[in-house]
């Protein structure tokens, strides 16, 4: 392998500054003007410093309740949402895997990946989550999208991978199929797991369709549909604050800073399984 020339590697350091610079920037404006005490509109150009630091948005949003009650049931229905997906996801991954042992296993499998190219549709959808007594509960949110066919896929086929001498001898040594599971086939899977479940909980925190869609108590929407009601429709809940006399900040300002409060959780999460992440991507790249 020659070694790159410097040319070269100055042409991907500078597109590399550029896409950082593309991605940095709409988060330092949003940072920038929720910290504003003007409030600098959208087409002020380029906005790197909010000028008066002032703490006013986030103070009046999360005296008001509604941005605090909906982060609380964001983070509850992507944590139970995300512990319900991937224990209903590993289970059928693994019995999956049994194709010899599961009469009609490989039949599920096929009707599992049939999802992936055929869709229900919205009107079904509903229908059926309305007859199962679900609309306007928290369920509607997590259930309907409890197993999703591709992370499936990709732990059914982790799992296949651990080597077929692992289970026989756990079978050899007593242990039953539960016991495989628990005690041989999961911690090998750390992994794929993780990023499997991050993949369930961003996809949890960031769907604001199904709550829309589900939810027709105000009270109950999580903080991905308050946003959409603060920054798209320029419309609040039932008021910012609980004293409607006091002065409020510019409205740029609570725009963005609901959309921070709104960001800040899963990129709290994030780092933690960025280890795992790597790892996880890279399984079965290498064979041999």
């Amino acid at each position: 392998m020659e070694k790159p020339r410097r040319t070269t590697t100055g042409l991907k350091a500078l597109l590399l500054v550029l896409v950082v610079v593309m991605v940095a920037y709409p988060l330092v404006y949003i940072l920038a003007v929720s910290l504003s005490a003007s409030g600098a509109p959208v087409g002020d150009g380029l906005v790197l410093w909010p000028g008066r630091i002032s703490f006013d948005a986030y103070r009046t949003v999360l005296n008001g309740g509604i941005v605090t009650r909906a982060l609380l049931i964001s983070i509850g229905v992507t944590v139970v949402g995300t512990l319900i997906a991937m224990v209903f996801t590993v289970a059928m991954a693994y019995g999956l895997t049994r194709t010899k042992d599961v009469p009609g296993s490989r039949f599920i499998l096929y009707l599992v990946l049939g999802t992936m190219l055929f869709g229900a549709g919205i009107i079904p959808n509903f229908l059926l989550v309305k007859s199962l007594g679900m609309v306007n509960t928290y369920w509607s949110l997590m259930i309907p999208g409890a197993i999703s066919a591709f992370n499936l896929v990709v732990v059914r086929n982790f799992f296949m991978e651990i080597p077929k001498e692992l289970y026989d001898a756990a079978r050899i040594d007593g242990a039953g199929e539960l016991q495989i599971l628990w005690r041989v086939v999961l911690p090998l899977s750390k992994a794929v797991l993780a990023v499997i479940s991050l993949f369930y909980a961003v996809a949890l925190w960031s769907d604001f369709f199904n709550a829309l869609l589900y939810l027709n108590d105000t009270s109950k929407w999580p903080i991905q549909l308050v946003m959409r009601q603060y920054v798209l429709e320029g419309t609040s809940l039932g008021g910012l604050s609980h004293n409607p006399n006091a002065p409020q900040p510019p409205s740029h300002s609570v725009q963005m800073a609901v959309t921070v409060l709104a960001t800040i959780p899963i990129l709290i999460v994030y780092p933690f399984l960025q280890r795992y992440f790597t790892r996880g991507v890279l399984v079965g790249a290498v064979k041999g």
